[in-house]
């Protein structure tokens, strides 16, 4: 059975690269057009980013960490093989980053700034509860948006509604995208309103350093799911294009009032926390590495917190 499957997975990978092998004059024309189009709102949207100092710092650093990304995916188009252990080790790294970076870069920041609120009273237990009922709201909207939306795992297979006559290949996108999606919205609250551009610089720092080994990651699991190179590749570089997307979101929105930005930094906290818990935790420790898995984690978490009170 898991050899159909593969086999499966390998015919549906080539009728996709040979689609793209068919593509007429025109429709190279076409996309042709359409890059000069996205070149272009890219041109009226750097302006509009011109007149908030925030967003576009935040639209930066999401972009620095959609390029680490792809950088982390582009050693497949020339190599195939990785060990699960690595696989496991840099899933783990990833985790680790992630952890110091939900402490240092955004609870403790919005802990701080929750004080200086009249939520619940103000003071430190006031900030507390802010911060605690933000945390607990942001791992509820991504719990919300993995059981709504279908998307499929590299080992557990598919999760969320039925996900009907949509590929294969789109359900990993869509899962790469709810695991990203949280990493932007925190680069763009840091920007918005952490202790200055500096610690703003090291959290975004530090998601493009674990952003390396994800997009690796990525690209090497779609690879072992029967994906063509040069598919794999694109995809793992593309899986990053959501975080300048998430950073200019939070950015905008914290940036709007002052007052959400302790809610902001506890909701991107939040959600970085349940996709730790809920997805790169449970696959490093799947295939029997768990030993490995959990050094990687300390060693990201070190090397995060590091980075964060260094440079913070």
């Amino acid at each position: 059975m898991q050899r159909r499957s593969a086999e499966r997975g390998q015919s549906a990978a080539a009728g996709e690269r040979d689609g793209l092998r068919r593509l007429t004059p025109a429709q190279w024309c076409g996309v042709a057009i359409l890059a000069l189009g996205a070149a272009a709102m890219l041109s009226d949207l750097w302006r509009w980013l011109g007149s908030m100092p925030a967003v576009r710092e935040a639209f930066v650093g999401g972009a620095v960490a959609a390029a680490a990304t792809a950088l982390g995916a582009l050693p497949v188009w020339f190599s195939q093989r990785l060990s699960e252990r690595t696989q496991d080790t840099l899933f783990g790294f990833g985790a680790g980053v992630m952890l110091a970076a939900c402490a240092f870069s955004l609870i403790i920041p919005g802990l701080a700034a929750a004080q200086t609120t009249t939520w619940f009273g103000g003071g430190e237990r006031g900030a507390s509860l802010v911060i605690g009922a933000a945390v607990l709201l942001g791992g509820a909207a991504l719990m919300l948006v993995d059981r709504l939306v279908p998307h499929e795992h590299f080992i557990k297979g598919r999760e969320g509604q039925a996900p009907g006559t949509l590929r294969r290949t789109w359900l990993f996108v869509f899962a790469v995208a709810l695991h990203n999606l949280p990493e932007g919205l925190a680069i763009g609250v840091g920007y918005a309103g952490n202790e200055g551009a500096v610690r703003a610089n090291a959290l975004a720092i530090g998601i493009a350093i674990q952003d390396v080994p994800e997009g690796l990651v990525v690209a090497v699991a779609l690879l072992a799911a029967g994906y063509g190179r040069g598919l794999a590749v694109f995809i793992g570089a593309a899986s990053g294009l959501i975080e300048p997307v998430g950073a200019v979101l939070g950015a905008a929105v914290v940036g709007h009032s002052q007052a959400l930005l302790p809610w902001g930094l506890g909701f991107a906290a939040g959600a970085m926390l349940f996709v730790i818990s809920h997805e790169i935790i449970p696959e490093s420790h799947r295939k029997g590495h768990e030993r490995f898995a959990t050094a990687g984690l300390m060693i990201g978490f070190v090397l995060m917190m590091v980075l964060d009170t260094a440079l913070g």
